[in-house]
């Protein structure tokens, strides 16, 4: 939930602005209009934008951990795998 709630709401208000900005019947991909109806394209354009934020979330939540840290959690992760046996708590 780290991750997920505050990209939900990120998405939610670029979603606010983008489409403030943009006329869904406007938009066109590939030369064509597109035939969706306005809320279908709402809600892509919404989990597109929630998809976005929640790799950028993500990415940021891994790149603040530090470096004993992800290599200690590594390294049990392996140690797991080998002895077949959980390692410590």
């Amino acid at each position: 939930m780290w991750v997920l709630w505050p990209a939900f709401l990120a998405a939610g208000v670029l979603e606010m602005l983008v489409f403030a900005m943009i006329d869904p019947e406007d938009m066109r991909w590939m030369g064509q209009g597109i035939t969706l109806p306005r809320q279908a394209i709402y809600s892509l354009g919404f989990f597109l934008l929630w998809t976005v934020t929640a790799v950028a979330s993500a990415l940021s939540l891994l790149l603040s951990q530090s470096g004993d840290s992800v290599n200690r959690d590594g390294r049990l992760a392996m140690d797991e795998k080998e002895s077949g046996e959980p390692g410590p708590l």
